[in-house]
């Protein structure tokens, strides 16, 4: 049986190494992807179970990308956690997204939401 898979969309690798990490602890299958750009290519044939999404992405923003997201059927069952340094942003996004995590303050977070994402499939 293959592990469910999960999308890092973030540009900084020490970040994405951290988030991969604790994915990989949960049982995760990881992909990580360093620009917007990129993330609409690879959108366009992943099925992930679970996106890790940063606002402030290079190229394509996080919020473009969100938009493309959360309007794409295919991803409708797919858990979507926002992570921002910016807590204005962070409250902005409250109730448009599933999820919205602090980068400073989301890591023990993000394994309880990535523990019951892997759990709801």
């Amino acid at each position: 049986m293959s592990l469910p898979l999960a999308l890092i969309l973030e540009d900084d690798p020490k970040l994405a190494e951290l988030y991969e990490t604790v994915l990989k602890q949960c049982q995760y299958e990881t992909i990580v992807i360093e620009s917007g750009r990129e993330a609409q290519t690879r959108l366009e044939t992943l099925s992930p179970v679970l996106i890790l999404l940063d606002i402030h992405l290079p190229y394509v923003s996080g919020m473009d990308l969100l938009k493309q997201i959360q309007a794409d059927k295919r991803f409708k069952q797919t858990t979507i956690v926002v992570m921002t340094a910016d807590l204005y942003t962070a409250k902005d996004l409250e109730g448009h997204v599933q999820y919205v995590l602090l980068k400073t303050h989301g890591i023990s977070a993000l394994r309880n939401i990535a523990t019951r994402a892997h759990t709801d499939q």
